[in-house]
C-alpha cells in the first residue's frame, strides 16, 4: 500500500485533513470500479498519460497519483519529462516492492523531450531483462524517411503463466482536421507500429500488447481503424471509455496480439473486466477552484475575471497537478494451473 506515514507530519491541518479525506474517497471509488488485486490469478494492467510529468507535482497530488497507480500491478506512463524527481518521489510513495523502467528523453521538437515508463509491482510482475526503443525499417518509415516523433518503448515481462512484451506509445498529435498533414502522420504512425508488431508477433509466435496515448478520436475514426486493420484486438469494454477529462475523446487504448490456447484465455471477450478511472470525480473537482486558488501564480489571477480564473483552474492548473488524461485499465487472467493439469490428465 502507499506510504502514508508522512501525512502525519503535514503542519497545515486543513491540508492534512483534505488529503486524508480525498484518499479515503479515492479508495472507495477504486473498490467500487476496479477489481481487487490478486496474489496470482489476475494481472491488472493500466496506461496513463500523465501530463508533462516532471518535478512539478505537489506532495498532495503525488499521494493521489500513488493511490491510483497502486490499484494496478503494471502501469505504462507517457509524458515523463527529463527531470525524473517526480517519478522517483512517486515510486517512493508506492513502496519498496515497486520498481520502474524508463527511457531516455526523446530528441526533437515533435518529441517534446518526453520519456516513457513502466511502473510495476515486483511481487506480481517480473521484468524479463529485454527492453528497447522501436526503430522502423526502411519499408515502414513515415513519408519515406521519418521515424516516430516519440519513440515507442517495448519491454518483456512475465506475470504468472503469462509471458508478454508490452509496448507503450505516444502517437503524434498534429491537428484534428481529417485532411491535415498532422492527421495523416498520426494515422501513419499508428499503422506503422501495428504493422511492425503484427509481423513480429507472427514471426516469433509471441504475445504483444500495445498501449498508451494513440490520440484516437473515437472508436469509428480512421485512427482506430489503423490499429484494428492490423489485427490488433481492442476489448469492447474499452471502446466505450473516453480518457480525457471531458469524457469525449478515446485517446488512450490497450490493444492485444496474444498467443492463446483456446482453453487458457487471457481475456474473456464477453465478460472480461476493463474500464477507465475518472479521478476528477474525487480530486481537483470542477467546483473546487476556491480550495486551491491561493496556490495559483499571480500572473494567472491578477486582472482576470472569475470565469477566466476558473477556466485556468479547470484546463491548466489541475491538469498539471494530476493530468488531462485518466487511466485506462484491463484485467487479464494469468493463472492456468488447473487447465494445464486437466490437459495432462486427459493425455494431451
Amino acid at each position: 500500500m502507499p506510504y502514508y506515514t508522512p501525512i502525519k507530519g503535514i503542519p497545515d491541518l486543513i491540508t492534512q485533513k483534505r488529503i486524508v479525506s480525498k484518499l479515503l474517497e479515492l479508495r472507495k471509488k477504486i473498490s467500487a470500479e476496479v477489481p481487487p488485486r490478486t496474489a496470482k490469478e489476475t494481472l491488472l494492467l493500466a496506461t496513463w498519460n500523465i501530463r508533462e510529468f516532471g518535478d512539478n507535482r505537489s506532495q498532495e497530488s503525488l499521494y493521489y497519483m500513488a493511490e491510483i497507480i497502486e490499484a494496478f500491478d503494471l502501469v505504462a506512463i507517457q509524458e515523463v519529462l527529463s527531470n525524473l524527481k517526480g517519478l522517483q518521489n512517486l515510486i517512493s510513495l508506492l513502496g519498496k516492492n515497486w520498481d520502474y523502467i524508463v527511457t531516455d528523453a526523446t530528441d526533437g521538437s515533435a518529441g517534446g523531450g518526453e520519456r516513457m515508463a513502466f511502473l510495476f509491482d515486483t511481487n506480481k510482475v517480473k521484468f524479463r531483462n529485454i527492453a528497447g526503443e522501436i526503430v522502423l525499417p526502411d519499408n515502414l518509415r513515415l513519408d519515406g524517411d521519418l521515424q516516430f516523433a516519440r519513440t515507442p518503448f517495448v519491454a518483456a515481462f512475465q506475470a504468472g503463466w503469462f509471458k508478454f512484451s508490452l509496448c507503450t506509445v505516444h502517437i503524434f498529435y498534429g491537428e484534428d482536421s481529417p485532411t491535415s498533414a498532422g492527421m495523416k502522420r498520426r494515422v501513419d504512425e499508428i499503422d506503422a507500429i501495428a504493422k511492425w508488431f503484427q509481423k513480429k508477433a507472427k514471426n516469433e509466435n509471441a504475445s504483444y500488447i500495445l498501449l498508451g496515448d494513440f490520440n484516437i478520436i473515437d472508436p469509428t475514426h480512421t485512427t482506430m481503424k489503423a490499429l484494428e486493420q492490423n489485427k490488433f484486438y481492442i476489448p469492447d469494454q474499452l471502446k466505450t471509455k473516453p480518457t480525457d477529462l471531458g469524457q469525449t475523446k478515446h485517446y488512450d487504448q490497450i490493444a492485444f496480439k496474444i498467443k492463446e490456447d483456446e482453453d487458457m484465455l487471457i481475456f474473456d471477450r464477453a465478460n472480461g473486466k476493463a474500464g477507465s478511472f475518472a479521478f476528477q470525480d474525487v480530486v481537483y473537482k470542477k467546483d473546487e477552484m476556491a480550495v486551491y486558488r491561493d496556490k495559483f501564480e499571480e500572473k494567472n489571477t491578477q486582472g482576470k475575471t472569475e470565469d477566466a480564473i476558473n477556466k485556468y483552474y479547470l484546463s491548466k492548473w489541475r491538469t498539471f497537478q494530476m493530468s488531462d488524461h485518466i487511466p485506462l485499465w484491463v484485467e487479464l487472467h494469468i493463472d492456468f494451473s488447473n487447465e494445464y493439469l486437466n490437459k495432462i490428465e486427459a493425455g494431451e
